[in-house]
């Protein structure tokens, strides 16, 4: 029987309709509304991530910020990867790391170019000294009508930013990873259940799969973890940004068994969870996080 206190998920957040709104890429967090729940006032660490460095890409805002302010909670160092045009979302996350006592550095620039995501690594192994955990969550995503829609240019930035952003960043990082270390990708129920406006975003997801599935495997013996998350639809500046009409922003995320869309906060703890030892024996797997939708 329940004491009373427990968190009905249907009303844990906001329930009402997204109002119209578009944005150019990247999203940013000010334009977007309601303003996405990152757990600033919400979330709570136990020190679960205490004296460990991470890395995050997309950490600006929506998902990425999220984690980033979660770890800094469970006590870790963060460095977060962002677009130059992010920087004003990035300097928010990064005083919301420092505002817990914890190292927080702002990369700027672009993962689709191989010599910044390389040097990227490079520079947060040396400011804080090593990495313990590299969340790859770096994502494009752009809605197209029907198919012969899909224009090369588009899709050539899709595949660039979530494979590349995240193949490059993890060779970098993996010869320098130590015993216990753990590399999180962000990946989508998109991989498990395609919609065709977004067919280019899926193949990447489920390209993302399989790298985590692979990886996992070589990276064992050596003590390292390699899982992903699966969100679902989680309202971060990616949404408004992704070209969709205000009839489909109002039902975002209303298919789901719990009848909302998620925000940031929610994913953060799967993130943790996964960069913590209560999961030293969770490697290779996919955790949704989906609202009950199934992968």
């Amino acid at each position: 029987m329940s004491d009373g206190n427990a968190t009905d998920p249907r009303h844990a957040h906001r329930e009402e309709p997204a109002p119209p709104q578009q944005q150019d890429q990247p999203g940013k967090t000010g334009r977007t509304e309601p303003t996405p729940d990152h757990g600033e006032d919400r979330y709570v660490g136990h020190g679960r991530l205490a004296g460990r460095r991470a890395l995050i890409t997309g950490g600006d805002s929506g998902i990425g910020r999220a984690v980033a302010i979660a770890y800094a909670r469970e006590g870790a160092d963060v460095a977060i990867v962002h677009l130059p045009e992010e920087q004003k979302d990035a300097d928010d996350t990064v005083r919301l790391i420092t505002a817990e006592d914890r190292r927080g550095i702002s990369i700027p620039g672009d993962l689709r170019d191989e010599a910044f995501a390389e040097d990227a690594v490079r520079r947060a192994l040396d400011e804080l000294g090593g990495l313990d955990i590299l969340v790859l969550n770096a994502g494009y995503q752009h809605d197209i009508d029907e198919f012969p829609q899909l224009r090369t240019e588009d899709m050539r930035r899709v595949f660039e930013t979530n494979l590349l952003g995240t193949v490059i960043p993890a060779r970098t990082a993996f010869p320098e990873l130590e015993p216990g270390a753990s590399i999180i990708v962000t990946a989508s129920i998109q991989a498990f259940q395609p919609s065709p406006g977004l067919i280019d975003y899926a193949m990447t997801k489920a390209a993302q799969v399989a790298f985590v599935k692979a990886l996992a495997e070589e990276a064992g013996p050596r003590g390292i973890r390699v899982n992903a998350v699966a969100p679902g639809p989680v309202w971060t500046p990616l949404i408004p940004a992704t070209g969709w009409d205000a009839e489909k922003l109002a039902h975002f995320g209303t298919d789901t068994p719990i009848g909302r869309p998620g925000q940031p906060v929610e994913l953060a703890g799967a993130y943790v969870y996964l960069a913590s030892d209560e999961a030293s024996y969770v490697s290779g797997a996919v955790l949704p996080v989906t609202g009950g939708k199934p992968l």
